[in-house]
């Protein structure tokens, strides 16, 4: 399974791809950030990123799409501009008719070293070793995008499953219409019975 993961931001929006076999350890695919002069309107910036995203989807056709949800801060313009592009990333992979996925910064912490307090130098470590790099990836928001990444490998059970149907379809790997239509069904099924509605 293929996931990108987004750290949403204005200024800075860190994007991390990453594949894992079943079975298998997580494998860093490529990561990056895609910025915005802070001196642009607010809309154009946000083009920007719609327009940075699409590339990343074209590039590397990821199966789920996991970003991280956004909480309230002290600062109100700060968590505005980070909803802004929240709202945009999950628009672009609605569009591509991805699963987008949302997990909270504790969750994402949590998965990643064990305690959903870390801070973002032991995040960039454990990402550093999970992915087996040289180096931590910098800045921090693409270290964080690719522990968003790791995290949904990690934590998105019936979602994972339906995301690899989807993944499988589109490769044509799947026997027929009515087997794909079946095991869609069955996997929309198990998706709703793991997450039902609050």
């Amino acid at each position: 399974m293929r996931v990108l993961g987004v750290d949403p931001g204005l200024t800075r929006c860190g994007v991390g791809v990453v594949d894992q076999e079943p079975g298998g350890r997580p494998v860093m695919v490529d990561v990056g950030v895609i910025r915005t002069p802070a001196d642009l309107d607010t809309s154009r910036r946000l083009v920007q990123i719609e327009e940075g995203l699409q590339e990343w989807l074209g590039t590397h056709r990821p199966d789920v799409v996991c970003v991280e949800r956004v909480f309230a801060q002290h600062n109100v313009r700060t968590v505005m501009g980070t909803a802004q592009a929240s709202g945009v990333v999950m628009l672009v992979g609605a569009r591509h008719g991805l699963p987008v996925m949302l997990h909270t910064p504790s969750e994402v912490k949590a998965a990643i070293t064990g305690s959903g307090r870390a801070d973002k130098a032991q995040v960039g470590e454990m990402v550093t070793r999970i992915l087996g790099l040289d180096n931590p990836p910098k800045p921090a928001d693409a270290a964080d995008a690719l522990a968003l990444a790791i995290c949904h490998l990690w934590r998105g059970g019936a979602t994972n499953r339906l995301a690899a149907l989807h993944a499988q379809t589109r490769a044509g790997t799947t026997a027929g219409s009515t087997a794909t239509t079946n095991g869609y069904a069955r996997a929309v099924a198990a998706a709703r019975r793991a997450n039902p509605p609050r």
